[in-house]
């Protein structure tokens, strides 16, 4: 089922694949009888559509929010973080399950993805409200470098994803909110305050499976996630952060804090 989503390419149908699934795995386990988890060749790169043109970062242009062009653009790129998202969450399950694990662990990526996918369903609808659509303007090819990484790492996946790059999203979702309250646009504003409401759990799954690795292996979680963030993500973490939703998801402050750039290696 996983690897069905990942080799779909167009994100309408990913995304109604992916809910589809979803609802699938929490019926079975609704009625006591859980799907079996096997395991699964993932594609190293999910299929995608034709467009958007896939760019390396430095090369897609940048456009200020204060104009509708410009916050159609900042929309482009929501739309395509939540379709990386809905692989990305799909692709744990497929490719890690080799590693033996909770059912619970399958409830919370399934649960993650289904609402990756009703994220990216939403902000579709808001650009194609304003006029435009998903693959109306080039994107970032570097969206799926995290789990090219971290694609022989569990440990090194849930550090990196959702306690990295999920955790990045609480940061700066409410200051997105801000740009489209002043703008006046309800639909923007409605779907961005569920994406961020949501998030919250995802890094909040993440940060509570690394700890529950780390313990089963008797490591310590928070030198742990220094060492893989310094082995797999390129860059430092950049301040400012929103400590209250990440204490709320349960990371701690000296979990990023030293990985700034002032203080990073």
């Amino acid at each position: 089922m996983a690897v069905e989503v990942l080799t779909t390419a167009d994100g309408r149908a990913k995304s109604a694949l992916s809910r589809a699934h979803a609802a699938t795995w929490r019926a079975a386990r609704a009625a006591g009888t859980p799907l079996p988890v096997g395991t699964a060749t993932p594609p190293l790169h999910p299929a995608r559509p034709t467009t958007p043109r896939l760019l390396p970062p430095r090369d897609v242009p940048r456009r200020r929010p204060g104009s509708p062009q410009g916050r159609i653009a900042l929309l482009h790129a929501v739309a395509h973080i939540e379709l990386n998202a809905v692989d990305l969450h799909w692709d744990i399950i497929a490719r890690f399950g080799h590693v033996p694990m909770p059912l619970g662990f399958y409830d919370d990526w399934v649960k993650c993805a289904d609402e990756e996918s009703n994220h990216f369903n939403l902000i579709c609808d808001c650009l194609e409200a304003q006029g435009s659509h998903y693959g109306a303007l080039d994107a970032h090819a570097g969206m799926w470098r995290a789990a090219e990484d971290t694609a022989e790492d569990l440990f090194g996946r849930l550090a990196v994803v959702p306690m990295v790059l999920e955790a990045r999203g609480l940061d700066v979702t409410p200051g997105m909110i801000e740009i489209f309250r002043k703008a006046g646009d309800p639909q923007t504003l409605a779907a961005l305050s569920v994406i961020y409401a949501e998030e919250v759990a995802h890094v909040a799954y993440g940060s509570k499976w690394f700890n529950w690795l780390c313990g089963r292996d008797g490591l310590d979680p928070k030198d742990q996630f220094h060492a893989l963030v310094r082995r797999y993500f390129h860059g430092s973490l950049k301040p400012p952060f929103n400590e209250e939703k990440r204490a709320e998801a349960g990371l701690p402050p000296d979990f990023y804090w030293p990985l700034t750039e002032a203080d990073a290696p």
